[in-house]
């Protein structure tokens, strides 16, 4: 959805850091989209804490999966005329430009700025994207996709939780975790989802790295009361060890035991059974001397063959009644009955022409039975972990910042970093998700278009990314020695140019002089750190 926006006194993008680093300026001024995420220091702990545990092992991490598509690619994305620059190409140099290396190297290697984004959707989902550290006046910027940050579903509210870990990897956060503090994209975006404006800029708080300190041993009572992380030690005993230790702590002590597998065989009616009364205490839930008498359902006619003694496969009589049931119960078995689940007769009850209830009869055969019981007997230990929080500093310090270019002519080699995982239609699982992956080419000389999500000017990629790599950065003019290049896009949607039901076309918004802008604002936002010195 184009608008045509007038700039509101001049150029917008002369203000702080980006008066000297952007060469080039945007000719008309955007309304931007401007959204807190994590309001406050205590807000943004809760947030990191969700997602990080102690030892840096995480649960929320690692049970996130990929957001936007499911395994379907989206309908094919049609070629158009070319692309639409509002003003003059400019550029911003990435933190760290100024380091000079000779190095010669062959293989690509990966951006240390690169890493996912992990967010609640509105259902409630642990979600990720993928995304890149960016240029900013106090290190602490974060590109993706507008998707990854503004919920199309839900009144495009900001994401929850919303998180950047960069350099994932299996549930770690090897530079500490970076909370989301204001949210930036455009307002086309995130009022009209206009995908033309699918990128968004997010100021994060400094990192922080949480984990497991020294484990102390402590009482039962004072475990139960400790509610951070605490684990328990088992240690199998004997028999006579336990006896000791119920004896010496009581039933409520560390001292425990349950049964485990018992072995249940087939056994001869023990002896003097012969009578009603002589059968009673083996029909209660202990039964006598571990051994009981239960009943093993059979068909009518099998139960009418049987003996009428108490001996094993005689009758069991006693649960051979005749049973009154509701009209409900009565469908049901009858249903059961046809699928063969039901082995028991049922009758109408008649008074005259007229049915008055109904009735079920099951046979059943005696079969005794003898359970020997296999006890399993340990005495527990128990401790509790104090967490440990530490300040990681900023996101640019620890990983440098991509360098950020617009109104760029297409047709460039571009190479698009992020965590592919969704898999293919055929079950075929090319990406896991857990590394960051690269993909490269030149870019189209044509845009796409899709009216579904009032595309018009997208730039394609031909690729076999699969979702998961939402939002991640396109870098022109890499350098695989300084692993550092030009943010120009980010993955946007993924398309199925042949039908054949596999990915194979990525696209990002152009990015035009109204990103810039957009960008220009975010990045001289001060966000600060999280924890008091």
């Amino acid at each position: 959805m184009k608008r045509i926006l007038l700039p509101a006194g001049g150029a917008v993008l002369a203000t702080g850091l980006l008066a000297a680093g952007l060469v080039g300026t945007a000719q008309a001024a955007p309304d931007w989209q401007e959204d807190v995420m994590a309001k406050d220091a205590p807000s943004a702990l809760a947030v990191a804490k969700f997602w990080l545990k102690a030892n840096g092992h995480t649960t929320n991490l690692g049970k996130a999966t990929p957001f936007g598509q499911e395994t379907v690619p989206a309908s094919k994305l049609k070629a158009a005329g070319g692309y639409t620059p509002d003003g003059k190409p400019g550029v911003v140099a990435p933190i760290g430009e100024e380091k000079k290396t000779a190095a010669k190297v062959k293989n690509i290697n990966l951006p240390k700025t690169v890493g996912k984004v992990f967010f609640v959707d509105s259902k409630g989902e642990l979600k990720w994207c993928s995304a890149s550290s960016i240029q900013s006046k106090y290190r602490n910027l974060v590109a993706t996709a507008g998707h990854c940050v503004y919920d199309t579903k839900a009144n495009d509210s900001v994401m929850d939780n919303w998180v950047f870990v960069p350099g994932y990897y299996q549930g770690k956060a090897p530079w500490g975790i970076y909370v989301g503090k204001t949210a930036w994209t455009h307002y086309d975006f995130s009022a009209f989802n206009d995908y033309d404006r699918d990128a968004a800029f997010v100021t994060v708080y400094n990192g922080l790295h949480i984990g497991g300190g020294k484990a102390t041993q402590v009482t039962a009572k004072e475990f139960a009361a400790h509610n951070g992380v605490k684990y328990i030690d088992e240690k199998p005993i004997t028999a006579e060890e336990y006896t000791a230790g119920v004896e010496k702590y009581g039933a409520d002590g560390p001292f425990k035991s349950k049964v485990v597998d018992p072995k249940i065989e087939t056994v001869a009616k023990p002896a003097g059974v012969d009578s009603v009364e002589s059968v009673a205490p083996y029909l209660t839930a202990e039964g006598k001397d571990g051994v009981k008498l239960v009943g093993a359902e059979v068909t009518k006619s099998v139960y009418d063959a049987a003996p009428d003694n108490y001996d094993n496969n005689a009758k069991f009589i006693g649960l051979s009644k005749v049973i009154p049931i509701s009209l409900e119960e009565y469908n049901e078995l009858k249903a059961a009955k046809a699928d063969g689940k039901f082995l028991g007769e049922l009758l109408e009850v008649k008074n005259g022409n007229q049915v008055v209830g109904w009735t079920k009869q099951q046979f059943f055969l005696k079969k005794w039975i003898k359970a020997t019981a296999q006890v399993k007997y340990w005495v527990e230990t128990y401790f509790v972990v104090e967490d440990f929080i530490k300040d990681a500093g900023r996101l640019g310090d620890n990983v440098g910042g991509q360098g950020f270019t617009w109104n760029q002519k297409p047709q460039q080699t571009v190479f698009v970093f992020g965590y592919p995982d969704a898999p293919h239609p055929d079950g075929n699982d090319v990406y896991t998700g857990v590394t960051p992956k690269w993909t490269y080419g030149k870019t189209s000389g044509k845009v796409y278009v899709s009216a579904a999500e009032k595309v018009e000017e997208h730039i394609g990629l031909k690729s076999s990314f699969t979702p998961g790599a939402d939002g991640g950065p396109w870098l022109v003019k890499y350098s695989n020695a300084k692993r550092l290049g030009y943010v120009n896009g980010v993955t946007s949607l993924f398309g199925d140019q042949d039908g054949n039901g596999r990915d194979d076309l990525i696209t990002t918004p152009y990015f035009d002089g109204e990103i810039a802008s957009i960008y220009a604002k975010a990045a001289n936002v001060w966000s600060g750190s999280i924890l008091k010195k």
